[in-house]
């Protein structure tokens, strides 16, 4: 069986040492309320929910599969139990605020607990993890009266949400979704329609489903701007808060899948159903981005969960495994033969992985602390540069984070030998498991033409040359005994903002070249901000005595020796420019002769 161990020592390090987490947090009169023994004591408790509920229903879960019958649709094995158990123990309003009964814990604890079920079952998180996202978009854009009656149903896990957006036709281009609300003479709407790839569209987990569906009014815009949110219930809400009628809404079929099969991804059809208008018409995109930009983070974290997973049983495999002998002589004298860890080509795939963890980890903390800041700072200047960073990193966080982990679990599955596509021993699944986190929440090409196109030619460079002056403004801060990674993390950023300047520039002659250059330009500042990442691991670990910090500072020297250098090639093939993509005809696509 498949293990893990919650990586906790690294987590207080990167809350403690890192970040100063408690001193961000006490500074804050809205997060005062959270000090480093809270946070501590938060992940110790999700560590055993994540050891002890989640992890052994992992493997049977995606044995066994959601399943609908009759038009309803029930969860394995264990779920309902390990659900009830989550809800009743507080976790799904951990970070929701505490007038609707939640704790208000900050987003830098948040994503360390979610890590931890990410690692241990996705399929499960991704049903309170759907409630979160739909609270976040009530809690921001819904009247008081709508706030008053769905969350605290939703952050007690009595009622769950979704997000509905797209259609049949409609992935991406929102703005071409045919789903209708047609407006009734008491203020509802009867939204009919069919929206497709829905998470947790139904299940047997919750007593109700309150259902955030993107629609069009018939008078509405062209366009994404025509695009209005509705509340569209399972059951319909009586006046006392109790559930009334089933609503015309329900799964038509669930998606055979090729991983994450316990999580229920529904066709859900409206068929007239009753709903209720969030916000104003016309602007439901904006509610919704709400909950995606966090969802992006938590695809994000997905990745870390899976690459942490992988590479603790790779690790464990490697030490066990004996095969061969060491190129400088043999290791275990009393064995047939050495441990693989001997061979240093399994040391490169558990190194990458190893370090791949680690500066995401630190990564997740910083875009989680710079959502905090947007949160809960009152300093109008901080939360609009934390909006700023937000807007600039989200991308990153979705698509670079997945895509390397994806390698990292890759590479974990790897040292496994022909045990690694066993189903037994776990990595097969994980690795069937991680693959849609690259897809779902805006694929990561997609992820990448925001990067390029909104969040930096549009703005002419504003928001990456702001933190590119970070980056500069800590590495100049480093002492003589870093200068490894202080200069290479220097040298990244003039690198990174060379070659930004060559983008903007380049656009301007190019239609078609911000597209063409999109991914390697996300993985050139990814790169980067891994690298910002190391450079404050070995800042925090430097002064510290004992093993464990002292290979904090060799991992990150085994990054800028080993991993940092790819940056040189993902600029060479920004600038290697659209032509050589663009110049085939579409015909050379599908002729084959």
């Amino acid at each position: 069986m498949p293990i893990y161990n919650a990586p906790l020592a690294d987590m207080k390090f990167i809350l403690n040492d890192v970040f100063n987490a408690e001193q961000f947090w006490q500074a804050n009169e809205n997060l005062a309320h959270v000090d480093a023994a809270t946070a501590e004591a938060i992940l110790e408790e999700m560590a055993k929910f994540a050891q002890n509920v989640t992890l052994p229903i992992n493997r049977t879960g995606d044995e066994e599969g959601a399943k609908i019958e009759n038009g309803k649709v029930t969860t394995p094995a264990g779920f309902k139990e390990a659900f009830k158990q989550y809800a009743e123990g507080g976790w799904i309003g951990l970070g929701a605020d505490e007038e609707w009964g939640g704790q208000g814990m900050p987003k830098m604890l948040t994503v360390l607990a979610d890590e931890m079920l990410f690692a241990t079952n996705p399929s499960f998180l991704l049903y309170p993890l759907l409630s979160v996202g739909a609270g976040m978009a009530l809690n921001s854009y819904a009247s008081q009266e709508q706030k008053e009656t769905y969350l605290p149903k939703i952050y007690s896990g009595e009622w769950s949400g979704t997000m509905c957006l797209t259609e049949p036709h409609a992935g991406t281009d929102l703005g071409i979704i045919k789903t209708k609300a047609e407006r009734n003479e008491d203020g509802t709407y009867n939204i009919t329609g069919t929206k497709i790839f829905i998470t947790g569209g139904d299940h047997d987990l919750a007593e109700n489903i309150i259902h955030l569906v993107l629609a069009k009014t018939p008078d509405a815009p062209a366009g994404s701007r025509g695009i209005s949110l509705f509340i569209v219930p399972k059951f319909m809400v009586n006046e006392d808060g109790s559930l009334g009628e089933r609503n015309a809404a329900g799964p038509g079929s669930i998606e055979h899948k090729m991983g994450i099969k316990a999580s229920a991804t529904c066709v859900m059809n409206f068929d007239g159903a009753k709903g209720y208008l969030v916000g104003k018409e016309n602007e439901g995109l904006a509610a919704m981005f709400v909950m995606m930009n966090y969802e992006r983070l938590s695809m994000g974290i997905q990745g870390l969960g899976a690459s942490e997973f992988a590479y603790q049983n790779a690790a464990q495999y490697a030490t066990d495994r004996i095969q061969g002998r060491s190129a400088s002589g043999i290791q275990s004298p009393a064995k047939a033969a050495d441990s693989i860890l001997v061979h240093g080509d399994v040391r490169r795939m558990l190194l990458n992985a190893r370090a791949n963890n680690e500066a995401s980890r630190a990564f997740a903390v910083y875009v989680g602390q710079q959502l905090d800041i947007t949160k809960f700072s009152t300093n109008a200047e901080a939360v609009e540069a934390a909006n700023n960073r937000v807007a600039l990193l989200t991308p990153i966080a979705k698509a670079y984070l997945t895509d390397t982990a994806f390698d990292a679990v890759i590479d974990a599955q790897m040292v496994f030998g022909g045990h690694g596509f066993i189903r037994e021993w776990g990595m097969e699944q994980c690795v069937r498991d991680l693959r849609i986190a690259q897809i779902y929440e805006g694929t990561n090409g997609v992820q990448s033409q925001d990067l390029i196109g909104r969040k930096t030619i549009k703005c002419k460079g504003e928001f990456i040359a702001e933190y590119i002056q970070e980056i500069r403004d800590f590495a100049n801060s480093l002492d003589a005994d870093l200068n490894f990674i202080k200069d290479a993390t220097l040298d990244a950023a003039t690198e990174v903002e060379s070659v930004t300047q060559y983008v903007i520039e380049a656009a301007r002659e190019n239609v078609e070249f911000s597209n063409s250059a999109a991914v390697d330009y996300l993985h050139a500042v990814g790169l980067l901000s891994f690298s910002y990442m190391f450079a404050k691991i070995a800042n925090a670990a430097k002064a510290k005595d004992g093993e464990f910090y002292q290979n904090k500072v060799a991992l990150a020297q085994y990054f800028v020796q080993r991993i940092l250098p790819e940056l040189a090639l993902r600029i060479t093939k920004v600038k290697a420019g659209p032509e050589v993509i663009m110049n085939f005809s579409e015909d050379y696509f599908t002729n084959q002769s």
